[in-house]
């Protein structure tokens, strides 16, 4: 059941509990699906008491849930966000996401292409990297793909290093759009590894390649 569908009492119930709004916002604020653990952990509860919390809230259609695809041992972990149209309490700026449909579609009839938007990225990249201080450059990349919502898991060894992105936070603008989306984090990857220098990008593959998304380093020796 999706929250347009669900009655609006049995929204404003699921969300008139204080552990549930609690959650809700935690969610809400977050950039990336949250498992169960790091809610519980935020707000310090239980696991055990978040976990009915948001199964109670994905049942009335609030929360969207994926599996954790990284393979690890034992039974996949759940990861929750809110859904496509869960009722936003205020809390997300909605013309932010207007405001990048248009500058896509303004950018699109100037002629921009994915060289334009990428050098854009390395730019911005280049900004990011300054406020990376004494971190291995893998690391300090994983770090900063985390705080913008990428939701990175990195594979490999000391020479070569595979980091794919469970969660795009820009998904919805880049499947209408990847050219232009994919490219501006293309950039942003070769100028943040470019300023902090330890790797070099070798592959960048996009949703249009493979879900998930990944990047392939080669990774100098330290």
């Amino acid at each position: 059941m999706s929250a347009s569908d669900a009655p609006r009492l049995d929204l404003l119930k699921a969300l008139g509990d204080n552990t549930r709004y609690a959650i809700y916002l935690e969610l809400a604020r977050s950039v990336k699906p949250l498992a169960t653990a790091d809610v519980a952990e935020s707000l310090g509860l239980h696991v055990n008491t978040v976990r009915p919390h948001l199964e109670r809230m994905r049942e009335v259609g609030l929360l969207d849930v994926q599996s954790d695809n990284r393979g690890a041992v034992g039974r996949p972990q759940h990861r929750y966000s809110l859904a496509a149209d869960a009722p936003s309490l205020g809390l997300e700026p909605p013309t932010f996401a207007l405001l990048a449909r248009m500058l896509l579609r303004a950018a699109g009839l100037a002629g921009a292409g994915g060289e334009d938007a990428a050098d854009a990225g390395r730019e911005q990249g280049r900004i990011d990297a300054d406020h990376t201080v004494g971190r291995p450059c893998v690391t300090a990349l994983v770090r900063e793909l985390d705080r913008l919502g990428f939701d990175p898991a990195v594979a490999g060894d000391d020479e070569h290093a595979t980091i794919a992105f469970a969660h795009c936070p820009f998904r919805e603008l880049a499947e209408a759009n990847p050219d232009l989306v994919c490219s501006l984090h293309r950039g942003l990857v070769e100028g943040f590894l470019e300023t902090v220098g330890g790797a070099d990008v070798v592959d960048f593959r996009t949703l249009v390649d493979r879900d998930p998304c990944q990047v392939d380093l080669v990774v100098e020796p330290a």
